[in-house]
């Protein structure tokens, strides 16, 4: 084992060749460090144009997106103005579809009006035949019976 000031001895070399190289340890640590940060700067500034080349490809991107969007919108615009105009048409023809029915049937109470009608004309002039037949003709002869609708048309009037 060494002796304790074999020991100090060793200690105090080290100590010198350290001061001794200090210096030029300093030096060299100074330009790692200076290389280090150019290398910092370097990569910054190819991550600054990287990230403004992003920037542009997807503003340029977004810009795309956004006219395709657009487009879009107006293409669903005029597909409900479509809708709108055949549900709109739907409710007309529902509503003219109830018109024509309701004339048709119309029609038809016409027709049966003017049917019952024309059967009342005829059973009117019919009964008015018989009563001047019957006038002219003796008492004997039994008298013609009137038709039930006459009798129905004698009493409402």
């Amino acid at each position: 084992p060494p002796t304790p000031q074999a020991a100090f001895a060793h200690l105090a070399l080290a100590f010198r060749c350290d001061v001794f190289t200090l210096r030029q340890r300093v030096l060299v640590e100074k330009r790692a460090r200076d290389a280090a940060e150019e290398n910092i700067q370097e990569e910054l500034g190819q991550c600054r144009a990287a990230l403004e080349v992003g920037c542009s490809e997807t503003l340029e991107q977004l810009e795309r997106s956004l006219a395709v969007l657009a487009a879009a919108v107006e293409r669903a615009t005029s597909a409900a103005e479509k809708l709108g105009a055949v549900h709109q048409e739907a409710r007309m023809s529902r509503a003219a579809e109830v018109m024509v029915q309701h004339v048709e049937n119309l029609k038809r109470h016409h027709l049966r009006e003017h049917t019952e009608l024309e059967e009342m004309k005829r059973l009117i002039q019919q009964n008015s035949r018989n009563r001047q037949l019957a006038e002219t003709q003796d008492d004997a002869e039994p008298r013609l019976r009137p038709h039930p609708l006459m009798r129905t048309f004698q009493q409402v009037t």
